[in-house]
């Protein structure tokens, strides 16, 4: 029994050193008694700087076409002509607004989907439903009901929108000799009427199930109807030529017969 000890004492000193000699020589990627350490999120300055290099990487799409223009030539022609002290006198187009009657669109869900998605392809945003704010019963109008669509447009969209418009949209008209320079509101915006959705090249004519007009109102931060003809036109907008301006009356004051009641009295 004793030899049978001291053997087994052996064996097990010569596994234990084996096992030790092993593991420094050769020494294990992760130890037997630690967790794998997880990797912690950067933070502070140099999260930002990788963000910063990551954005400079990304590829970002060219300005539009007109903003460019409008930026290098429209604004020093402006300038000189009008004697603005400051670039930030100088007009320019702040948004452009679209509307669109749907009339029997409203009972149908397709066909309202459809005038969505036709509106969106045009503009290039998807518009929100107008709805009617009382109810008519002659219209067989119910408070509530979507009448129209309507879209804002604002920045590189807004200029991409104009760009077609102007040099797309316009000539395509049927019998198109230009936009009546009147139509302005005196306050420096404008407004353009459309028959038809068809003159847009992004929508075919086999497709449209029913024509439909809109309203584009083109805002501007002209002072005058003056200023904001001479951007548009510098813009390429075509007026129409050989128009007689608008003569604008003053209403006549209504009288009111109370204010006479008393007067010849004795």
């Amino acid at each position: 029994m004793a030899e049978c000890g001291r053997i087994m004492a052996l064996g097990l000193g010569f596994y234990q050193s084996s096992f030790t000699n092993f593991n420094t020589q050769i020494p294990l990627a992760i130890p037997w008694n630690k967790k794998p350490t997880r990797r912690r999120a950067l933070t502070g300055p140099l999260a930002s700087t990788v963000v910063e290099e990551k954005e400079k990487t990304a590829t970002k799409p060219p300005p539009p076409k007109l903003k460019v223009e409008y930026l290098g030539k429209i604004v020093p022609v402006l300038k000189e002509e009008f004697k603005y002290a400051n670039l930030l006198q100088v007009p320019k187009v702040e948004k452009v607004v679209v509307n669109c009657g749907i009339g029997e669109a409203a009972q149908n869900a397709k066909s309202l989907e459809a005038a969505i998605r036709e509106l969106s392809l045009l503009t290039g945003q998807r518009p929100v439903k107008t709805r009617a704010k009382k109810a008519i019963a002659g219209f067989k109008l119910r408070e509530g009901v979507p009448v129209g669509l309507a879209v804002t447009l604002r920045g590189n969209i807004m200029y991409n929108f104009l760009d077609r418009l102007i040099n797309l949209g316009l000539p395509r008209t049927r019998d198109f000799q230009g936009v009546n320079p009147n139509s302005f509101d005196g306050h420096g915006n404008y407004n353009i009427g459309v028959r038809e959705q068809s003159v847009f090249p992004e929508i075919q004519s086999d497709s449209i199930g029913s024509t439909r007009g809109m309203d584009i109102c083109i805002t501007t931060t002209a002072k005058t109807d003056s200023e904001a003809q001479k951007l548009l036109s510098l813009m390429g907008m075509p007026f129409r030529e050989g128009v007689a301006p608008v003569v604008v009356r003053k209403k006549k004051r209504r009288v009111n017969p109370k204010d006479f009641k008393g007067r010849y009295r004795k």
